[in-house]
């Protein structure tokens, strides 16, 4: 039998106004000085400012560092490790989405193991773990506040650096559905693609598991039930608090499970044209499936059964069909782009794209290896 591990991290708040038990939470653990790492939006929304005052109410010092970009650089991992040392902060805290996590990661991550982030760029290359660090999440997508992915741009080569590990793992996320209520419908569909693409990539792995499976099912499920009605309208609580706990479960099966070429392939296009992640995950996600159905059209019948298509007297190649036909409808219903071209990516990048792809699938779980003249044709099938 094969030895599998299962990361999460030891406390998880989740539902509307959990945020007011995580500030007692916090408080219970004596740190001094928080950082706050988040974005300028949501610093200029006020929402900052409001936890800001909720945890001084508990007695808890913090100090706010609003520099991360959609995109988090290694520039933006400096920038905050420096105010964090210049402050004398004992933790972390990111308040956001996937950005604000991965940026808060990164400096938690250098603070207590020194160098430069670019240093852990691969899997488990940390000595010790982070700063402790708390997830605040706002987004119902990436679930980068439970998990060990943390991904920076290094922005001298243009790609995104994936780095896997155990060490990045925050001690308390916290899901609460109420402040997400004012998140645009576009940026609400790309997240929820996100945990989508999430959710399919950890059902085909190569490293799957019963544990990660069930995950991943009732993930697809309950992202195909509420995430149009969450687009269509943002103030619908029933569909922000389900989307959260569909990406946070979608979020419990990668996270173990790993992912697969959409995601490597994403993270180039992210870090050569400054695209959202979301986005072109949701762009590439059929695209990629179709090509993983040579060998894992079983699973992707099981994702369209999941999706709440009709499946009865069909064999697997037919309802893995049906599947990448309901990844683009609802795609197409919410509103993404319906291929590459809109969003600026050019041909001639292709050799480079794939390059960089298949060095960033190294340590992930695509159920089939690709070379590069696919991964190219899979880019310009996408287009």
């Amino acid at each position: 039998m094969t030895t599998t591990a299962f990361f999460i991290p030891p406390v998880n708040l989740m539902g509307a106004g959990c945020l007011r038990d995580a500030a007692k939470a916090i408080q219970s653990y004596g740190f001094r000085k928080a950082l706050i790492v988040t974005d300028l939006p949501l610093f200029r929304l006020g929402l900052v400012g409001k936890v800001r005052d909720l945890l001084a109410s508990h007695g808890v010092d913090t100090l706010v560092f609003h520099g991360v970009q959609p995109n988090p650089t290694t520039k933006n991992v400096a920038d905050g490790l420096k105010q964090l040392r210049d402050n004398d902060c004992d933790f972390v805290i990111s308040l956001g989405g996937g950005s604000p996590h991965d940026c808060a990661k990164g400096i938690a991550l250098v603070a207590a193991n020194g160098g430069t982030i670019k240093d852990y760029e691969g899997l488990d290359q940390s000595a010790k773990p982070q700063l402790p660090l708390v997830a605040i999440n706002t987004t119902a997508g990436t679930a980068s506040e439970m998990t060990r992915f943390c991904i920076i741009t290094d922005e001298a080569r243009h790609v995104k650096m994936a780095i896997v590990d155990k060490h990045t793992t925050p001690i308390l996320s916290v899901n609460d559905s109420e402040l997400m209520l004012l998140k645009p419908a576009s940026l609400t569909a790309a997240t929820g693609m996100d945990a989508l693409t999430h959710a399919v990539e950890a059902y085909v792995s190569t490293i799957a598991t019963p544990i990660t499976d069930a995950c991943a099912l009732k993930a697809v499920a309950l992202i195909s039930q509420w995430l149009r009605k969450a687009v269509a309208d943002g103030r619908n609580v029933e569909a922000r608090e389900q989307m959260a706990y569909a990406q946070f479960l979608a979020g419990m099966a990668f996270n173990n499970a790993s992912l697969g070429y959409v995601h490597a392939m994403a993270h180039q296009l992210g870090g050569f044209y400054d695209l959202p992640h979301g986005v072109c995950n949701a762009v590439l996600l059929p695209h990629v499936q179709a090509y993983n159905k040579q060998v894992a059209a079983r699973r992707l019948a099981d994702i369209a059964r999941a999706m709440g298509e009709k499946t009865d007297g069909l064999g697997d190649e037919a309802a893995a069909d049906l599947c990448l036909l309901a990844i683009r409808q609802l795609s197409a219903d919410i509103g993404i782009p319906h291929g590459l071209s809109q969003l600026g990516v050019q041909a001639k990048d292709f050799p480079t794209l794939a390059t960089n792809a298949l060095k960033d699938a190294c340590g992930l779980t695509n159920p089939i290896q690709a070379s590069h003249e696919e991964i190219s044709a899979i880019f310009a099938a996408a287009m």
